[in-house]
């Protein structure tokens, strides 16, 4: 299952599932350089981040910001 980081709250991250919906997850469960708009790969208890399609989504959302303002 993947994973988005929406926003941190406290102790939790929350974060969005493909079909749209919101989990917490606690941040300690987080692997090390997680942050908002990181990927993460989750297979059972495992959280991994997917360090190049985060990558991709930040370039995506870069080109849209530049593509609006300019």
């Amino acid at each position: 299952m993947k994973l988005i980081i929406d926003r941190f709250e406290g102790d939790y991250a929350v974060c969005e599932r493909e079909d749209k919906t919101m989990i917490d997850i606690e941040r300690s469960k987080l692997p090390e350089g997680a942050k908002e708009g990181s990927v993460l790969l989750v297979d059972g208890n495992n959280i991994s981040l997917d360090e190049n399609e985060t990558l991709e989504r930040s370039k995506h959302i870069k080109k849209m910001m530049n593509d609006l303002w300019e």
